[in-house]
């Protein structure tokens, strides 16, 4: 009794697992761990941060120590106490400092500095990309689920009606051709219900795969929006134009690509500097034909060095001023990216604002269209049953109800989504 107890607890365990019901935060948040984009945008910050470190170091003093250790055989030698083979070893340590060299190495530092962080904006920006395209799959999803019990609710009245039909076939009101059309009505409604099916399926799919998530058991919690979520204020569209410039991450990245190709150009300026080099060095040697102990000879033969060297670029095959030219023509490609980069960002607010709008207005509308039209079937499913009204009629009035219908959930839902874009381009997490 006991062992089935514990398998019971087990399955139970289980089941709550691969029931677990996704909230659009719990997408959001999953994806910004998981995502591969995303964790391939994170490693190519951190190669820029290595980068920035490097050219950091570049400005400090290098040192190397060095050894050579040879062997020597002089076969030709004559003497009594002539060693033909020898054994000798040198040792060094030797330094050296670019002093200067027209601030290309400062302004390297400065470019890699802006690079990395370019390259974290890189990152934000794919973050905003992937929680934009998870709640552009949630609301279709969303939608996807009413609009599946729509159709169920059409198909039903379908099936009634077919049911209807047949007893009236049977008392004699109703020809063989008009049920054959509420038969093809309802083999119409089936097929819609499937294919809604399908493409809630398809869309579950698609955040999964965004998600990074092989686990099968996977749904989403079905929160249903509100009327009120759809007839909220649409945020300025100036407002939110004007947000986004200062919050969104390609906006500040285009603004250091310019800072970058500025200080691009100082860094080609200084190959017509001259560059001072401080080296400095001490370094001795050992030979096995010196009749010296090795500790007398390393202390005899040890030397110090120290030196300054200047090089002053005289001819060089025009490569500064060709490096010089194409860093000022890539500062006016990044000009010319910022305000593509501007264009881009009013455009898509645009966009949102433009569709939040019109699908406002055309739910208003469609709520309207969808509550007249469902009186309009219900009196004439009455009138039907009665013998009223034909079998064209009956059909025409569904066909309008349906219709009426989806129009009121996508219009719904389209708003609500737009609408939560707007927020989030002024900086706000996108909720639904």
């Amino acid at each position: 009794m006991r062992k089935v107890f514990v398998i019971l607890m087990v399955m139970t365990s289980i089941g709550a697992h691969a029931q677990k019901q996704w909230t659009l935060r719990d997408c959001i948040d999953y994806a910004m761990q998981n995502n591969i984009t995303l964790k391939q945008a994170v490693l190519k910050k951190q190669s820029a941060t290595e980068d920035r470190k490097q050219s950091q170091a570049a400005l400090l003093p290098s040192l190397t120590a060095t050894t050579n250790q040879s062997l020597a055989y002089s076969p030709w030698m004559e003497g009594i106490d002539v060693k033909k083979g020898s054994y000798s070893g040198t040792y060094g340590i030797n330094a050296q400092w670019t002093v200067w060299n027209g601030g290309q190495n400062t302004n390297a530092l400065k470019q890699n500095a802006l690079a990395e962080e370019q390259a974290e904006l890189t990152a934000q920006e794919t973050a905003n990309s992937i929680q934009e395209r998870i709640a552009q799959l949630y609301v279709q999803i969303l939608y996807m689920n009413e609009a599946i019990e729509v159709n169920r609710q059409s198909l039903e009245a379908s099936k009634k009606n077919e049911e209807r039909g047949k007893t009236m076939l049977e008392v004699g009101k109703m020809s063989k051709a008009d049920l054959a059309q509420l038969t093809a009505q309802r083999a119409t409604d089936e097929y819609n219900l499937v294919n809604a099916q399908s493409n809630l399926a398809s869309y579950k799919l698609q955040l999964k795969q965004l998600l990074e998530i092989t686990d099968e058991a996977f749904d989403i919690a079905m929160p249903m929006a509100s009327d009120e979520q759809a007839l909220a204020a649409i945020p300025s569209l100036q407002n939110v134009y004007e947000q986004a410039l200062l919050t969104r991450p390609e906006v500040k990245s285009q603004e250091l690509a310019i800072t970058k190709s500025e200080l691009q150009i100082k860094s080609a300026k200084g190959g017509y500097m001259p560059t001072v080099n401080v080296t400095g060095g001490v370094g001795t040697s050992t030979s096995s034909r010196s009749s010296d102990a090795w500790g007398s000879q390393m202390k005899t033969n040890f030397d110090a060095t120290v030196g300054l060297g200047i090089s002053v670029p005289l001819i060089d095959g025009r490569k500064n001023k060709t490096a010089v030219n194409k860093a000022k023509i890539q500062r006016e490609q990044a000009l010319l990216s910022q305000q593509d980069t501007r264009k881009e960002l009013y455009t898509t607010v645009e966009g949102f604002w433009l569709d939040a709008q019109s699908n406002q207005q055309k739910f208003r509308a469609a709520k309207i269209s969808a509550e007249s039209e469902q009186q309009s079937y219900d009196l004439l499913s009455e009138q039907f049953q009665l013998g009223l009204k034909n079998i064209v009629e009956l059909m025409n009035g569904k066909t309008n109800l349906l219709q009426a219908q989806q129009n009121k959930l996508q219009s719904k839902y389209t708003t609500i989504l737009n609408i939560q874009l707007l927020h989030f381009y002024q900086g706000e997490q996108i909720n639904i």
